[in-house]
């Protein structure tokens, strides 16, 4: 057996990674429902104005605003109906004065008008509309280019496209957009142990959960997970499998990041990569690893809560990087400990918890029981500097999110 040596505080190992990653340059183009989530890689420019003509915001009569001055209730101004436009409809109306032409919110505003009046401010019988008040030059009217004028940058190089985004290129009439393309990470479980979900399971294995908690880690942050066959207990298997995994962006190993005399895979690792660390003054996950050679490669512990808490605080914040994506937004709520626990002196503790009527309810059980994260809603730290947390005493606790 080889004893930690060196293990680094958690801030510490959280900055060498990111100082270590790499942002994905690759571009692909894709559709316009398929760019949502990626990172813009090029400045959009409008072509056109939007909208690209002046167009009713109300439902009501075009009319020239300088005919309805002095309307009112009492004595309304009477126009004479020329015609009618509906929305998505173009006709040759030319509006004179004391002429109104109905028309539909949306609908182009037709020459010689400049106004709308709104419905319920006229009345109309046999081909005349009175109007009983007055509107000035541009009354709803959305004019053309009110909301994007031809030339406009619309949206930005390296700009996230959610929704919003979405419907502001489809506005100017983009049907692809060229993205950062998703980073490729080789996902390598090892262990003589695992057994796929769904196989039959024999004395002395267990299913593999970790593939699933890293895999559905990398997705939820914008990459795409390349799942490799179960990686042997034997250096011939792990190099093999571990030089065809380099053809990716990223590299995740679960399991084999102890010290054991049969936790081979740093010793291999080490023929191709510098080691950053090995071993975080946290709980779970101190035995984690991290190297960088032409990529960088991780390893993660194989019991699964330690692997997907170290998922969450070390590989999310990596992939997101890669794949150009903001940092994820953390939400933290104040709530109140339930019972007193203790905690483990000179290691940061990341201690999962249940929430119920302001209280937070110890849900941490082992770091091999994937339950300590799945029962729980979030997590509360408790400093290397301290191994207790009293009953009552206020807690933050970081919520895991949809």
């Amino acid at each position: 057996m080889r004893p930690f040596t060196n293990l680094i505080p958690f801030e510490d190992a959280r900055r060498i990674v990111l100082e270590n990653v790499r942002p994905i340059e690759d571009v692909e183009e894709v559709s316009l429902l398929g760019a949502l989530g990626r990172v813009l890689a090029e400045d959009v420019v409008s072509s056109i104005n939007v909208p690209p003509f002046a167009r009713a915001a109300e439902d009501g009569y075009a009319v020239r605003a300088e005919d309805t001055y002095g309307a009112g209730q009492y004595a309304p101004k009477e126009f004479k109906l020329i015609g009618e436009i509906n929305t998505g409809e173009y006709k040759e109306i030319n509006v004179g004065k004391g002429e109104c032409v109905k028309i539909a919110t949306g609908a182009i505003l037709p020459k010689g008008a400049d106004a709308v009046v709104r419905v319920e401010d006229t009345d109309e019988e046999n081909g005349i509309v009175r109007v009983y008040r007055p509107v000035h030059p541009g009354f709803d009217v959305a004019p053309e280019g009110e909301d994007i004028k031809k030339g406009d940058k619309v949206i930005e190089k390296g700009t996230f496209l959610n929704p919003p985004k979405i419907g502001a290129l489809a506005a100017i009439g983009i049907s692809k957009v060229k993205v950062y393309r998703r980073p490729r990470i080789a996902v390598l479980p090892s262990g003589n142990e695992l057994v796929v979900p769904g196989e039959k399971i024999e004395k002395g294995k267990i299913y593999d959960v970790n593939t699933y908690t890293i895999s559905s880690v990398i997705m939820e942050n914008g990459g795409e997970p390349v799942i490799f066959p179960f990686v042997m207990d034997d250096k011939e298997d792990i190099e093999k499998k571990l030089r065809e995994a380099l053809n990716y962006d990223m590299v995740v190993f679960s399991g084999g990041s102890s010290v054991g005399d049969r936790d081979l895979l740093i010793d291999v690792v080490s023929k191709y990569a510098k080691v950053l660390f090995h071993g975080v003054q946290i709980k779970p996950g101190k035995p984690t690893w991290c190297a960088r050679g032409d990529k960088l490669i991780f390893g993660m512990p194989g019991f699964p809560a330690s692997c997907l808490n170290d998922s969450y605080q070390f590989l999310a914040p990596a992939v997101r990087k890669m794949a150009r994506l903001p940092p994820k937004k953390e939400k933290i709520v104040k709530a109140r400990m339930a019972r007193r626990i203790t905690s483990t002196l000179g290691r940061m503790q990341f201690f999962t918890v249940r929430l119920k009527d302001g209280y937070a309810y110890p849900a941490y059980k082992t770091s091999g029981a994937i339950t300590s994260l799945a029962d729980s809603d979030g997590y509360i730290i408790i400093p290397a500097n301290s191994d207790l947390v009293e009953k009552d005493e206020e807690v933050e606790v970081h919520l895991w999110g949809d």
